[in-house]
């Protein structure tokens, strides 16, 4: 009799890994392209933006449209990737999250309910991407035979 591998049960913690990573890829997308009109009104000068005088972090409302049009898009980017389950996606992510956190928080003057929106929704993404662990040794094919070499 020949044993052919079979896979180990698919487990619940499997199913979160991957819900979790999905949902961050979804967030992340969401998050990116509305970062990116974000960017594009503040590059419009739209009225939408108040003026804050006096303000420690004071940028130009075009430099800070660019800074969240180019978070945007590399938000949507990253996200592309993490629907793959990709590592380089998972760390990306979590930076770009990151760099979406603290560039809300310097221009929070200029809209404010939405930089928070923004920051609660980055923290979602950065705790989905850093707590759903995939376990790599899940297939079979790339785990040595258990009766030894």
């Amino acid at each position: 009799m020949t044993a052919t591998p079979t896979a180990p049960p698919h487990s619940a913690q499997q199913d979160w890994a991957q819900g979790l990573t999905v949902f961050a890829a979804v967030m992340l997308m969401v998050a990116g392209l509305l970062a990116v009109c974000r960017g594009i009104m503040a590059i419009a000068e739209d009225d939408v933006f108040v003026a804050t005088r006096n303000y420690a972090f004071e940028f130009d409302l075009t430099g800070w449209g660019w800074v969240h049009l180019v978070l945007g898009a590399l938000a949507v980017v990253v996200a592309f990737g993490l629907f793959q389950a990709t590592l380089w996606a998972r760390v990306a992510g979590v930076a770009i999250a990151a760099l979406v956190i603290i560039a809300n928080f310097l221009s929070l003057p200029y809209y404010p309910v939405w930089s928070v929106v923004m920051i609660a929704l980055s923290g979602f993404i950065i705790w989905a991407l850093c707590v759903a662990r995939q376990d790599e040794s899940s297939d079979p094919f790339d785990r040595p035979p258990a009766g030894g070499p």
